[in-house]
């Protein structure tokens, strides 16, 4: 049977938004193939209650790992589990978000099992019996279409593009008996930057910054403009401006920073340099505003204002605000 792994990213005994997306895209590939998808999660004490959801979104197996050192990540333990699952169902394909966790892990994969990886793959199927994948080159420029000749294929997704969709598995969740040694690589610790909002990879709307405000003391109004947007709208942030210092590099969107796929997308003074739209350019809903009416944005964009973001964004943040008070 074409069994299909999907690594379930969990953290602090709660489940990742991005393993929904994991073992969705597993799921499609698994019909696909003909085969089940086998879910697979490490971490500490009492994290299997977690992944036990992952049933509705289409695992039909789900191996647990449950132990103290489990807590933080553990490298060396998780790709004993992803080797010892795949040899024990020949699986045709091993699937990873590309998170900065899942990138570390499906490299060492890849190096330990002696198979290719295909990273950053934005599309799965199946021709002729074999995995095939699509995947951005050249900075988003151009797409190329791999096909893997061997098994397992391994493949990282880009998060923020293939949709959760929920179809019932079999969810049965097993034990997954591994006992963490000497571990060549350690964790000793994570340490998070203090966030109000949402991070951009989790909103569903964001507003995004670039070179054209001038200055950070002009990201208040990108602030009155998110808060009149609601909780599920974050700012996000051009390289140029986080490299200027005007903002976080967590903000960051583009090919160096975060991959976004929102919603809705505001790209304020942004030109739309190739480095950033492959970061966001799959968003539902682009709305750009510039004043150079040939910047690459517009290209891009659903819809474009042509004007002074000084002027454009407050009067848009009044209209927001005034539409929801109304009750729009």
């Amino acid at each position: 049977m074409a069994d299909v792994i999907a690594y379930a990213e969990t953290r602090d005994g709660t489940l990742r938004p991005v393993a929904r997306e994991t073992v969705s895209a597993a799921r499609a590939l698994a019909d696909e193939l003909g085969g089940r998808v086998v879910a697979v999660a490490l971490d500490g004490p009492g994290s299997a209650d977690a992944v036990r959801e992952l049933a509705r979104f289409g695992a039909d197996r789900i191996l647990a790992a449950e132990h103290p050192a489990l807590t933080d990540y553990h490298p060396d333990a998780a790709v004993q589990a992803i080797e010892s699952t795949a040899e024990a169902s020949a699986a045709a394909a091993i699937v990873f978000p590309a998170s900065a966790r899942g990138k570390d892990l499906s490299a060492r994969v890849a190096g330990r099992l002696n198979r290719s990886l295909a990273t950053e793959v934005t599309e799965l199927g199946v021709e002729d019996g074999s995995v095939v994948v699509t995947r951005p080159v050249y900075a988003g420029k151009a797409y190329a279409k791999l096909r893997f000749r061997t098994t397992p294929a391994l493949i990282s997704i880009r998060p923020n593009v293939f949709p959760v969709a929920e179809r019932q598995g079999g969810g049965v969740v097993e034990t997954l008996d591994i006992q963490p040694g000497d571990a060549r690589t350690r964790v000793t610790g994570t340490e998070g930057g203090a966030r109000e909002r949402l991070d951009v990879r989790e909103a569903d709307i964001v507003v995004a910054g670039g070179r054209g405000l001038q200055a950070p003391e002009h990201w208040e109004m990108m602030d009155d403009l998110v808060d009149a947007l609601g909780p599920q709208a974050t700012l996000g942030a051009s390289r140029a401006v986080v490299d200027a210092g005007w903002r976080p590099h967590g903000e960051q969107v583009g090919q160096t920073g975060k991959v976004v796929s929102p919603s809705l997308y505001f790209a304020i003074g942004i030109s739309g340099a190739i480095q950033h739209l492959a970061g966001m350019r799959t968003a539902n809903v682009i709305v750009a505003v510039n004043k150079d009416p040939e910047a690459p944005i517009f290209g891009v964009a659903n819809y474009g204002i042509v004007g002074d973001a000084f002027e454009v964004v407050p009067r848009l943040t009044e209209e927001i605000r005034t539409l929801r008070d109304s009750g729009g």
